[in-house]
């Protein structure tokens, strides 16, 4: 008898686990050429609520530990990628019916760029953090610190700008709920599994599946989310009521067109400190 393949079933990527929409819905996800590769989660703004507090949760604990210790974990996702590379190579090929020589570009520039945010967790503080020249008989230092719980629209690319919007936000200690690419969600998931198989911790990346016209709205509004990034969001209309609702609770708001958006060209530092809120501390000196 012929085998029966065993079909793959997408779930959502909360606090660690891969729980199923609560809502129960699902929807279709084609390949390149239209036929059928699988039914994902729809997630509901409950899911969307769950991530947020799967997100809060693990804060404290990964914002407190080392910026060492952070680019560690990040590194290791990247190994963990490497070690799955040519899962999402087929991926990438299935979803987005690129050539074998673009698929592979892209996966290595994923884990390129993960070791690359790896390698600044220990260091951005140095660069954007400063001791202030005051007149006067004191120390003045600011040193910046992580916003919070950051809102991601995810672009459209699966793998690559996925990983190049979420990768600044967790290295610089702030943790993400992110919704992901409509028609490409499927490497999204997969990606959530390299997660939850390295030693990122529970909840600092929080992945659901769906519409982002439903669900994004409801994480903007939310009083618990401290960021919003839009650079998924190809409706100007739809980015412009989200920036709306984010200014309920003064949330910080990033909005880049995708038409700018190179995601092969080296980053800067800016992903990293739109999600760093700077402290100053003032002490006597000789006490």
């Amino acid at each position: 008898m012929a085998r029966i393949d065993v079909k793959k079933t997408y779930k959502l990527y909360i606090g660690g686990a891969f729980p199923r929409s609560e809502s129960g819905r699902t929807y279709l996800v084609n390949d390149a050429k239209g036929a059928l590769m699988a039914n994902a989660s729809q997630a509901s703004r409950k899911d969307a609520r769950d991530a947020v507090v799967a997100a809060r949760k693990a804060f404290g604990g990964w914002s407190g530990r080392t910026a060492y210790n952070r680019g560690q974990v990040v590194y290791r996702i990247a190994e963990v990628l490497e070690g799955r590379r040519d899962q999402f190579v087929a991926e990438l090929r299935a979803s987005e019916g690129v050539s074998a020589s673009k698929a592979n570009t892209a996966v290595d520039a994923a884990i390129d760029r993960l070791v690359w945010y790896a390698g600044w967790a220990d260091k951005i503080t140095q660069v954007v953090g400063t001791a202030n020249p005051v007149a006067g008989p004191y120390f003045n230092i600011s040193s910046p610190e992580p916003t919070g719980v950051v809102a991601v629209v995810a672009p459209r690319g699966p793998l690559l700008g996925l990983v190049s919007v979420v990768a600044p936000i967790i290295t610089t200690g702030n943790t993400c709920v992110v919704i992901a690419s409509e028609p490409h969600p499927l490497t999204a998931i997969t990606l959530g599994e390299v997660m939850a198989t390295s030693d990122l911790p529970g909840g600092v990346v929080n992945v659901l599946t769906g519409s982002a016209a439903e669900v994004a709205p409801w994480l903007a509004s939310h009083m618990d989310v401290n960021g919003l990034d839009l650079t998924g969001v190809e409706d100007p209309a739809l980015a412009t009521s989200l920036e709306e609702a984010a200014a309920d609770n003064l949330k910080r708001v990033r909005r880049a067109p995708l038409a700018e958006v190179d995601w092969l060209a080296t980053p800067g530092t800016d992903r990293m400190t739109d999600w760093l809120e700077t402290k100053t501390v003032w002490h006597p000196i000789g006490i």
